[in-house]
């Protein structure tokens, strides 16, 4: 009873956000699309998101090794 209920709720939640979000019109983005600007903050944002995947693997990697350098059992 208490999954059908947050499952119910979510999803209410969810189609109002898309409710919400068709009705509004960005105006900023139509400006930086018109001025041809929307492509530097999606390389941007790329960028972004590339080096904390990266960083993350990296991260993970370094664990990895530590807990086979610790845990000479396995």
């Amino acid at each position: 009873m208490f999954r059908r209920t947050i499952l119910s709720a979510f999803f209410l939640l969810a189609f109002s956000a898309f409710s919400f979000a068709q009705n509004a019109q960005p105006e900023m983005a139509d400006a930086l699309r018109k001025d041809g600007k929307i492509y530097v903050v999606v390389l941007v944002l790329a960028t972004i998101f590339a080096g904390i995947i990266a960083f993350l693997v990296r991260l993970d990697r370094k664990i990895s090794k530590l807990e086979k350098h610790n845990n000479p059992i396995s």
